[in-house]
């Protein structure tokens, strides 16, 4: 059973009466498109302060933790040539900061926040509202596809160079745990990982108050050496930014891959906005994340302006008796941000799979409340495996900051590119206002791109090695169900012609109701041929139900189920969800009830068809293609469970078919 993907334009919806952020108020409104209500796609009604700090714990772990490393590997460029200016130090002080602004703040915070397709966000539901506009393109479809793939990536990488940058202080408490700072990596990630069952509601409610101290404690450390040398603060001004770049040729490059790192974890906020909605994020980020950012990366510069031989500026910015909390404290906010990547993973993992990019994997809700919530065994012991690995490979934070980047500029590009489409087709700007808005974040991000691929031979051949593999499985997965759809409609028969000989000829009736799932409501379901021919009988009640997938997170309650009479005991029956929900059939099957279908749930059958794939010697895909096509179909979660059907109300009827 292969679900059908089928586009479908989001339904305007009210604002919500939020007032909008100062930043924000600056951005033309957009015009009525998909924009809802936390209320309105599965989100119970919580304070704004609970939301804020879970926020936090959750959307702002990943880049809450980038000081530990961005400003020290920015100064190792700087210090290239065994010297360190003060206007270098200023120069890439004030590259993070117009990093952050322009990026982190403009871009995400403000603009994509607006992006949302039906509440939820994340690369994969711009890709669905750039489709819906232009009508199903493959070019964007792709686009999506590729940035999924490098945003897993991201994903794998994060809690590795997170959580080693963290433990890594302990070499100034002593060196002699240095040796040990890999086997208390390993001992974090794994239970961190483990954990992931409990859900993102008790993770957040556990490390916001984590995060809310380790953002104060980053401030206040700062502060100090900030009133030591107040002219760090010239680093507003982006005169030192633009020197820097003028002024260092190829140098500058370099330093503004390490300038990067400072901003990454924007994507996954993107992707995380479908968890807690747009206000509490936004505010977190303008009234407390920003301010207690930018406060302890010109903390780190002013220390650097008055020791330039400082090595390691985020953990001397505090006095040796506060060393070792901060580093427990450092550990403490890494594993945050290893959260903030694996929830986004799972949100993109569920898009993926509802819009046909990946099979069915098993999905467990772990909230009540928040249907956003989720939990993906599969995506988590992966994701779990990739990490401890590339852990043990690069032993250190500062040899994975050579793979970190790559990915993540790759993904923000991709954004940017289906941002402009949606500000043209779904916004309906001018292609013109569109480019001016959208343009200058694309130039940033392509000098960010090319100064990260000056670190493809140092390490960051692994994210793209990963992106890679991946985007070979998502067109495989494409690719095998449409050639499997394909040969199987060479020995379909067309439904209605089977009703219309079943009524000449009408086989013997039983009583019940049989409800047969099908990818094309025209065609006669092979559980039904099969049970016809092999059983002789037939149901007095026959559904022909089709389960489709919306480019909305979240299908209308109007739009949810129609049902069509195609004979005396036949009905067609459509049943939509969203990209962002779970298919429940018995559940949303009673809605039939209302449009008068009259039917007893308990005396009710499902069948289903069960394919045993078997490579074709001249198929449309590779041999070796093939073989990893049916290797995802055998371990695609069961139709049962993904569709929830009782278990003992299901007959499963066996087909061979060869790709």
């Amino acid at each position: 059973m292969t679900q059908s993907a089928t586009p479908s334009v989001p339904t305007a919806k009210p604002d919500g009466g939020e007032a909008p952020s100062p930043v924000e108020a600056a951005i033309p409104a957009k015009p009525a498109v998909a924009e809802a209500v936390d209320v309105a796609h599965g989100h119970a009604p919580q304070t704004l302060w609970t939301l804020i700090i879970g926020s936090m714990g959750v959307v702002y772990g990943d880049i809450g933790t980038s000081p530990l490393y961005a400003f020290r590997e920015a100064l190792v460029s700087a210090r290239a040539d065994g010297i360190l200016l003060r206007e270098e130090v200023l120069g890439v002080a004030s590259l993070i900061l117009w990093a952050l602004l322009l990026i982190v703040t403009v871009k995400y915070v403000v603009i994509l926040m607006r992006m949302d397709n039906n509440g939820e966000g994340g690369i994969l539901s711009l890709m669905a509202l750039a489709r819906t506009a232009l009508g199903g393109s493959r070019v964007v479809f792709m686009l999506g596809l590729l940035g999924a793939s490098l945003f897993y990536g991201d994903a794998i990488i994060t809690p590795a160079i997170s959580v080693l940058s963290a433990v890594e202080g302990l070499k100034l408490v002593t060196p002699a745990l240095d040796a040990y700072v890999l086997p208390i990596t390993i001992a974090i990630i794994v239970p961190l990982f483990l954990i992931q069952n409990r859900g993102t509601g008790k993770v957040a409610t556990f490390f916001g108050p984590i995060m809310a101290v380790w953002f104060a404690a980053m401030a206040l450390a700062a502060i100090p050496h900030i009133f030591v040398r107040p002219d760090v603060l010239w680093a507003v001004n982006p005169y030192y930014a633009l020197h820097y770049l003028l002024g260092h040729g190829t140098g500058a490059l370099v330093a503004l891959g390490a300038v990067f790192l400072a901003v990454t974890g924007a994507e996954a906020l993107f992707a995380d906005l479908g968890h807690f909605g747009r206000r509490p994020i936004q505010i977190a980020w303008l009234y407390l994340v920003a301010p207690c950012l930018v406060l302890n990366y010109f903390g780190q510069a002013a220390l650097v302006l008055a020791k330039p031989d400082t090595t390691d500026p985020f953990f001397q910015l505090v006095p040796e008796w506060g060393l070792l909390p901060m580093v427990l404290l450092a550990t403490a906010a890494t594993v945050t941000a290893s959260q903030a990547v694996i929830t986004g993973a799972f949100s993109l993992s569920r898009q993926a799979i509802q819009l046909g990019l990946l099979p069915r994997l098993e999905i467990r809700h772990t909230s009540e409340s928040h249907s956003g919530q989720i939990y993906l065994p599969q995506i988590n012991a992966l994701l779990m495996v990739g990490v401890v690995i590339l852990a043990i490979l690069f032993r250190s934070s500062a040899a994975l900051a050579s793979a970190y980047g790559i990915a993540v500029t790759g993904t923000m590009l991709i954004t940017a590119s289906l941002a402009f489409l949606v500000l043209w087709k779904t916004w309906k700007w001018s292609p013109l206002a569109a480019g001016l808005v959208i343009l200058p974040f694309v130039a940033i991000e392509f000098l960010f791109l090319l100064s990260n691929l000056l670190k493809v031979f140092e390490g960051g051949y692994v994210p793209l090695l990963f992106a890679g593999a991946l985007i070979i499985v998502m067109w495989t997965w494409v690719r095998g169900v449409g050639i499997l759809i394909n040969k199987t409609r060479k020995t379909d028969v067309p439904l209605t012609e089977l009703v219309s000989m079943l009524e000449k000829s009408p086989p013997h009736h039983v009583r019940g109701t049989a409800v047969f799932l099908t990818s094309d409501p025209y065609i006669a379901p092979a559980a039904l041929l099969h049970n016809l021919k092999h059983n002789k009988v037939l149901h007095e009640k026959n559904v022909i139900l089709t389960v489709e997938t919306v480019d909305t997170p979240r299908a209308s309650a109007a739009d949810r189920i129609r049902i069509e009479p195609i004979g005396p005991h036949f009905h067609k029956v459509v049943m939509k969800f969203g990209y962002m929900e779970t298919p429940n059939i018995p559940r949303n099957l009673t809605l039939l009830r209302k449009q008068g279908f009259k039917f007893d749930i308990m005396a009710t059958s499902f069948f289903l068809s069960r394919r045993s794939i078997r490579p074709a010697a001249h198929s449309g895909m590779p041999l070796w293609q093939d073989r990893i096509f049916i290797t995802l179909a055998k371990n695609a979660n069961d139709a049962t469970d993904f569709f929830q059907i009782p278990t003992g109300r299901v007959v499963e009827v066996g087909t061979q078919v060869t790709v």
